[in-house]
């Protein structure tokens, strides 16, 4: 009898020894369609910069993967104090990945990094609003805002909090520092970052303890590197390969392809020819043809129905190939250049939607002129005004889920990505952004939807699904804000 309790006291201690060891050694491979432009968590708008830093940094409120906004590094939900004034109070204890203390100086010194314009974030729309912060004690934080903002929760929710001393070292983009639940390994240029669990995490520990980063542009190549077995998780999956996958996840996501009209020079300057470049593109055919109906037609707007702001009354400009052609005579456009800028492989089908754009346009009558850019050298003319095309392709994401994001980048005169001087149109973003009252807000996003709409800014096209293939061995829902969060997934 001793010597059975000595095998079965053996047994246990071996299954528990197998079951806290379990967690070690689980790799992924995810391949993404762009490479990061850095890995600074603030100074750009990218989107592979982004799949992978969300997950070494940690944020100061976050959502849950259907949305709700939860703390993060925050100890509890901003507080009110005054109409221009928030209270952000944080949890104790935590530290970067380099030892650094995680604490009120960090956020403070953060949320100041962000907004000076001396450091020129191209994320700056995100917290337009924010005039600076300060400290209250060691675990406290006061934001002031420019006016009332009724969304700081949701800006801080895109705060990437950076250490204050690592940050300012001339590595740091290359060599990131959070708080989160992985750490930087390596990052060879042009093929392949790594990161590694952080098992110091102050959340709940992720399963999986190695991720492999690979940067495919096309996705044929990328979908034959899933079918091979090289990967776990591809981004932008071909719709019409989703049944061929070993799995695929499909959910309504937050992007919206648009081409941005030129409205202060060149043949873009004529809001007929605006106009007719919206009514000579058939967004129905591209919604069913180029994405196998994982896309559903954009109403006129850079919104989706569950936005605050999305103004129900204005419609998609309806695909109207004679009206189109009427508009550019009437405009004295036949025949004229328009030249379109894109990019390939960060978005689902991004090239082939500006080919596709540009083939109708010239149904019209008009000449277009191609020119898909390398993805850092596009992103130069997404955000230079200077060398601003007359249409511009880009898909843009609104992960604050309030029409302000949107509006404040590329709506408004000044904006980030805007292409347009219409001062009436600024002005009613610039009331709704710091008005109280719900339902007089919404108004004014109303009244600048349609404004926008009628002087046709934009050519809106869609709103589409996210599409991500995965191997058999992994699991992962999704989630409506997009982010590739590896510690939601396991490995069977």
């Amino acid at each position: 009898m001793k010597r059975y309790g000595r095998l079965l006291l053996m047994a246990v201690f071996v299954v528990v020894l197998a079951s806290t060891s379990s967690f070690a050694g689980i790799s992924i491979n995810i391949a993404l369609g762009s490479e990061p432009t850095t890995l600074d968590p603030q100074l750009r708008e990218d989107g592979g910069e982004r799949a992978v830093n969300d997950n070494i940094y940690d944020t100061v409120l976050t959502r849950t993967p259907d949305g709700e906004l939860i703390p993060s590094l925050a100890a509890a939900m901003p507080l009110l104090v005054n109409p221009t004034t928030w209270e952000v109070k944080l949890k104790s204890g935590i530290t970067f990945h380099n030892g650094e203390v995680m604490n009120a100086d960090a956020v403070v010194y953060t949320i100041n990094r962000v907004i000076d314009p001396d450091y020129n974030s191209e994320q700056i729309s995100f917290f337009s609003t924010i005039k600076g912060a300060s400290k209250v004690d060691d675990l406290t934080l006061h934001v002031m805002t420019d006016g009332s903002d009724p969304i700081l929760p949701s800006r801080l929710y895109w705060l990437k909090v950076v250490p204050p001393k690592h940050s300012k070292d001339p590595r740091f983009m290359e060599k990131p520092v959070g708080t989160g639940p992985y750490k930087m390994v390596s990052w060879k240029r042009g093929q392949s970052i790594r990161l590694k669990r952080n098992d110091n995490y102050w959340g709940k520990a992720p399963q999986i303890e190695i991720v492999n980063y690979s940067f495919i542009e096309e996705p044929g190549t990328r979908l034959a590197g899933l079918m091979a077995g090289e990967s776990d998780l591809i981004t932008n999956l071909l719709p019409e390969f989703t049944k061929q996958v070993p799995k695929s996840v499909h959910i309504l996501g937050l992007e919206h392809p648009i081409l941005i009209l030129n409205a202060d020079s060149g043949v873009t300057k004529d809001v007929r020819v605006r106009q007719a470049l919206n009514y000579a593109v058939d967004k129905e055919a591209l919604a069913k043809g180029l994405f196998e109906g994982f896309a559903q037609v954009a109403q006129g707007q850079l919104l989706s129905p569950s936005f605050f702001g999305f103004n129900k009354d204005v419609k998609a400009y309806p695909y109207d190939l004679a009206r189109a052609k009427q508009l550019i005579r009437e405009a004295g456009a036949e025949g004229a250049t328009v030249e379109l800028v894109g990019t390939s492989g960060r978005w689902l089908k991004d090239r082939d939607l500006v080919e596709a754009v540009a083939a109708y346009w010239e149904k019209a009558g008009i000449k277009t002129k191609v020119r898909i850019f390398e993805f850092n050298e596009y992103l130069n003319r997404l955000f230079d005004r200077k060398t601003r095309a007359d249409a511009i392709f880009v898909t843009s994401s609104n992960e604050l889920l309030d029409a302000d994001k949107s509006f404040s980048a590329y709506y408004k005169a000044g904006g980030i990505g805007s292409s347009n001087t219409d001062a009436d149109l600024a002005a009613l973003i610039d009331e709704a952004r710091s008005e109280i009252d719900v339902a007089k807000r919404e108004n004014l996003y109303h009244q600048a939807v349609k404004l926008a709409h009628d002087q046709a800014y934009f050519v809106w096209l869609l709103n589409i699904e996210d599409i991500y293939g995965l191997s058999k061995r992994l699991d992962w829902a999704g989630r409506v804000d997009s982010r590739l969060l590896v510690q939601e997934m396991k490995v069977k």
